[in-house]
């Protein structure tokens, strides 16, 4: 049985008449949706697959679905004719276009085979001359067919259609099967000396054939070593470093793509006529100091290095200059010209040196991408791409990153071996260059995030959240978190109590948590504390440089206080009373949830114009009212009714001013404020919102002594234990009946999908506020409120919010922390009860 293999990902047209089988071989050895039919797309557009004035639209069809599969990086095979040059031309095109592999099968049938299946099949009422013009084309087709842009012409016999297996052939970069981990190498030059000086700190075994020369490497953690090009010219010992990393590549230890430098020592040892700059000169001179033997291996090796590899399921790429998204994985000469010398804009510096076109700054994939080629004095992360060359030969460092940890090692160079061209200049992205792009964010969006699945922020919802971010919001570069809204617990059924503790506690215990924590629910405005422990701190992991050291900003993102002097305190005084817990996390910076008191700092027009205005004509109105009513009974009309409803009600009004009035307290800038922590979100290296159980958060944070500080009291509950339970409700009621706003009951250790990550529990008191003066007069009505979409708001925006923590503690570049944020955001302009 004879086995063709097509690319895995590329491009398939079969060839051949009508009759030939086509059809039937596509559905044979492609999935159903890999196959695209002229004849299928003919009935898309005219309800006829046998119409053949609807071919120009049918056409029209099939090219744009080919277009599309393959720009999504799928096999797509093409089932019609194509027994004419230029239809195989536009689709030949496509395949460049997106830089991928095309193959041809051709099922050479004879005539009369393919007239006399046709004559079976009544849907084909074309004559057999049909056939013969195509047959006609097709034979002349066959001359030069190999010759218009296919990798391979597979031609099939009559004998050899049902005797045929496909495979699907990975191209040469596809290296998703090695996980790794990997220690990748920048830019060596020629420094044989510090490479290996480098592999040895990296932990590799170097190993020396009999003349002392380094022939290979292992390394005992099995890790694998991948070189990204570059490795000659310049340097004093080109030939050493080749015979090393040929030896490892050899090996299996050790993978290596090409740099423009091999490519063009390739051309010159074949004696084209190049130009010998640029270090050239010593390659071939130190070359011709060695074997022919070696010279032919090192040129056979250098001319069959790739482009670029895809590692690591393909969330690693490795090119010498670097590689956009769309380039991935693909095979053209302008992927691996891209590849080899990155992309320029035309012009050329002071130096006489093209312009690189800095595409890491427009980067928005999901693969780490790792490079080499233009020398920058330290490796710097740039939208989850790193350049590795630092210089070696120009005096700097030799460098290699640990994947995928993302540690860097570097060793300096012997001394300066080659004088640049130009200084060593740092990358030309900045910090802005991270952040959030219109582009990132507009339109549907779905968000894969690691704890709570896909999370969708529809487009009508952007709109919003941009003019937040992009006129009232702090720092972006502060902005690595936003905090979920929270759920009430399901509502209450005894009484005239809208919320209660049980229904919590049920709900918990439904959905298997076994342990909860119950903290009190302060009064006050939530507030999320970015800190970093100092201004250098601050530069390092923020890329903030003014000096500021945080920011506190409330749950949309904006300053607590528009004087920025009063702001910069706030943070200052933050930063000096969490001290104690930078060292105890050894990290220069924190990200803390917590509530700002009282209310009335932050919400003080709120009360004024909304909740005092409502108490103040209350408490002015029914009085009157009451007089009026008390002189109407007086003179016998019958308003008992009415005047026990008004009495009523101004008992209601009196409640509602009490209640409101309970959280304000006189403040002058920061006299009077204080902040209550609840939990430690995020140091470094830590995703704490998810490594620990609540109470280890509570703990550490109650440890912190001072005046800025309220603590959050709280009760443990095992939701097993009845007595556990009933002290807790005891708590609450005691809570409330005193003034509280009630509490907030969380799983006392993280939990996933599907659980609510809290539900508050309000007093009746503090509902007043909420529902208004006479809402206990409506509960029954109010009970009918609908809280699943409240629950499913919760639940995605909490996910979004640790999965904003997550990539800002993985060091993903900024924009992707800012997609979740401005999830978040979003999210929050949703048509739900603003009362839930």
């Amino acid at each position: 049985m004879r086995e063709i293999n097509v690319p895995a990902l590329g491009l398939v047209l079969l060839v051949g008449v009508s009759g030939s089988g086509k059809s039937t071989f596509a559905a044979r050895h492609f999935l159903p949706t890999q196959v695209v039919s002229s004849d299928f797309c003919r009935g898309l557009v005219a309800d006829d697959e046998n119409d053949q004035d609807a071919t120009p639209d049918a056409f029209d069809v099939l090219n744009y679905i080919v277009a599309a599969r393959l720009r999504r990086g799928l096999l797509t095979v093409v089932d019609a004719t194509n027994v004419q040059r230029n239809a195989r031309a536009e689709l030949v095109r496509l395949a460049k276009a997106h830089d991928v592999l095309v193959d041809a099968i051709v099922l050479d049938v004879p005539e009369a085979v393919a007239i006399a299946r046709n004559e079976a099949r009544p849907d084909r009422a074309f004559g057999g001359h049909v056939v013969t013009r195509q047959q006609r084309d097709l034979r002349r087709s066959m001359k030069g067919l190999r010759r218009e842009g296919f990798r391979k012409v597979h031609v099939l016999g009559p004998d050899e259609i049902d005797d045929v297996t496909i495979g699907r052939e990975r191209s040469w970069n596809d290296r998703r099967d090695l996980t790794g981990p990997f220690d990748l190498v920048g830019d060596v030059h020629g420094c044989a000396s510090e490479l290996r000086t480098l592999l040895a700190d990296l932990g590799w075994e170097v190993e020396y054939d009999e003349h002392g020369r380094a022939v290979g490497g292992r390394h005992p953690e099995g890790r694998t070593a991948v070189f990204v090009g570059d490795l000659v010219d310049r340097g004093p010992d080109t030939p050493g470093v080749l015979r090393l990393v040929m030896g490892m590549v050899a090996a299996g230890t050790a993978l290596c793509v090409s740099g423009n430098h091999e490519a063009k020592l390739v051309r010159a040892l074949r004696g084209a006529d190049v130009r010998r700059t640029h270090g050239l000169a010593e390659s071939l001179e130190q070359l011709a100091g060695e074997s022919e033997e070696f010279r032919q291996a090192a040129l056979g090796f250098m001319d069959g290095l790739i482009s670029h590899y895809v590692l690591d399921g393909g969330r690693l790429v490795v090119a010498h200059a670097g590689l956009k998204e769309a380039y991935h994985g693909r095979a053209s000469g302008r992927v691996r010209a891209f590849a080899l010398y990155g992309d320029t804009t035309g012009e050329t510096d002071e130096f006489g040196l093209p312009v690189r076109y800095p595409w890491a700054q427009e980067y928005r994939g999901s693969a780490t991408v790792v490079y080499g080629h233009t020398p920058v004095p330290e490796a710097e992360w740039v939208n989850n791409t790193i350049c590795l060359d630092t210089g070696v030969v120009f005096g700097g460092h030799l460098t290699a990153l640990r994947y995928p940890s993302r540690e860097l090692v570097q060793v300096p160079a012997e001394r300066q071996w080659f004088e640049p061209v130009r200084p060593l200049a740092a990358p030309t992205a900045d910090r802005e260059a991270t952040a959030l792009d219109i582009e990132d964010v507009a339109g549907d969006r779905w968000h894969d995030t690691e704890f709570g699945g896909r999370v969708k922020v529809p487009a009508e919802n952007a709109a919003a959240a941009l003019e937040v971010m992009s006129r009232f919001a702090v720092d972006p570069r502060w902005l690595v978190y936003l905090p979920p809204t929270m759920a009430p617990a399901p509502t209450a059924t005894v009484d005239d109590l809208l919320e209660h503790p049980a229904q919590a506690f049920a709900d918990y215990a439904k959905a298997g948590v076994r342990a909860v924590v119950c903290e009190e629910k302060h009064m006050g405005s939530r507030a999320i504390a970015v800190l970093a422990r100092d201004a250098d701190g601050a530069e390092r992991r923020f890329g903030v440089a003014d000096g500021t050291t945080g920011a506190v900003h409330t749950r949309t993102g904006r300053a607590f206080f528009a004087d920025r002097a009063v702001q910069a305190a706030l943070v200052d005084r933050v930063r000096d009373a969490m001290a104690p817990l930078f060292d105890e996390l050894d990290s220069d910076w924190l990200v803390l949830d917590c509530e700002l008191l009282p209310w009335s700092a932050k919400a003080r027009g709120l009360i004024e114009e909304q909740y005092a205005a409502v108490g103040t004509a209350a408490l002015h109105a029914l009085p009157a009212l009451a007089d009026v009513l008390a002189t109407a009974g007086t003179r016998g009309l019958d308003v008992g009714a009415l005047a026990r409803r008004t009495d009523r009600r101004l008992a209601n009004a009196r409640a509602f001013r009490d209640a409101y009035v309970a959280y304000v307290r006189p403040t002058d800038g920061l006299d009077g404020v204080t902040l209550a922590p609840f939990q430690v979100l995020a140091a470094e290296g830590r995703l704490l919102a998810v490594e620990e159980p609540h109470p280890w958060h509570l703990e550490r944070l109650g440890r912190l002594t001072s005046p800025l500080l309220t603590p959050t009291r709280h009760r443990h509950v095992d939701l097993s234990s009845a007595a556990d339970r009933d002290a807790a409700t005891r708590w609450w009621t005691e809570l409330t009946g005193a003034g509280g706003e009630g509490m907030v009951v969380k799983p006392a250790h993280p939990v996933g999908r599907g659980v609510q990550p809290g539900l508050k529990v309000r007093g009746p008191e503090y509902l007043r506020i909420v529902y208004g003066p006479d809402y206990r007069d409506a509960v029954d009505e109010l009970r009918n409120r609908n809280l699943a979409r409240k629950r499913g708001l919760a639940e995605r925006e909490h996910a979004l919010g640790i999965e904003a923590l997550r990539r800002f503690v993985a060091g993903e570049p900024l924009w992707r922390v800012h997609e979740a944020v401005f999830g978040v955001l979003a999210l929050e302009s949703e048509p739900v009860d603003p009362r839930l």
